[in-house]
């Protein structure tokens, strides 16, 4: 929102994220459907309709939504077998999920009037935690504490196994917290920007120009980005569950 104050300009960028209730002006209880609940699950009901919706008639020729549904199953299939083995396919329809909530999350966060639930760090920091203790407990359940073989770097020199066992286990106990707020940060900070130039062209009227240009090419680069951050988001995911899979250095 921009309005004039004082002869100044104010520029409110961050108030799209602003959490409120559904129903009435309330108090938000953690317990209240909010608008982060409305768009997780249209995130939701989208990627279902997608998979489900898509693949229904499992034609040998396929129409463009069934082409379009399977080129992306390959593509994420390829990506969790190359990344984590073979053997990581029995794991495939979690991540495949993963991938497209955050998908259409990102993507539906640039609809007009919608709301970017990614760009939250709770919840990014609650898929980036379920993923951190599901793939520590498949180690140690796959493993036992033969996975603790992950932090143990035999290849090293023997007096600096005992310091780089230390920095290995700072840095996986440091996932959670880098794999939700890239997400997070990422979508907060592209929208953020499309507001302040909205803001500018509303102010400047039949002169913006360049910011509705500028907003034309950042709302571009924001969709590529809502695919981008979907991907890195999956392809760490499938680094971890490799990493719990085989721990061996």
């Amino acid at each position: 929102m921009a309005e004039t104050s004082s002869g100044g300009l104010e520029i409110h960028p961050m108030d799209q994220f602003t959490v409120v209730p559904l129903f009435g002006d309330g108090t938000l209880q953690w317990y209240s459907p909010s608008n982060v609940t409305l768009w997780m699950a249209l995130a939701l009901l989208c990627t279902l309709l997608f998979l489900v919706v898509g693949t229904r008639k499992r034609a040998k020729i396929p129409d463009r939504f069934q082409m379009v549904a399977e080129l992306v199953f390959m593509f994420v299939r390829n990506m969790v077998q190359e990344v984590a083995g073979r053997d990581a396919l029995r794991y495939f329809p979690l991540i495949m999920t993963a991938f497209m909530f955050v998908m259409f999350s990102n993507v539906l966060g640039l609809l007009p009037m919608s709301f970017t639930t990614t760009s939250h760090i709770a919840v990014t920091a609650s898929m980036a935690l379920t993923v951190f203790i599901s793939v520590t407990v498949l180690g140690f359940v796959k493993h036992g504490l033969g996975f603790l073989g992950l932090f143990w770097i035999s290849a090293a020199p023997l007096p600096l196994r005992p310091v780089l066992a230390v920095i290995e286990l700072m840095s996986y106990f440091v996932r959670p917290v880098s794999h939700s707020i890239r997400l997070a940060g990422n979508m907060m900070a592209g929208h953020a920007m499309i507001k302040v130039f909205a803001a500018f062209a509303g102010v400047l009227g039949v002169g913006a120009v360049v910011p509705v240009v500028a907003i034309a090419a950042v709302y571009a680069l924001e969709l590529l980005v809502a695919f981008i951050q979907a991907y890195v988001f999956t392809i760490l995911t499938c680094v971890y569950l490799r990493d719990a899979l085989h721990p061996q250095h």
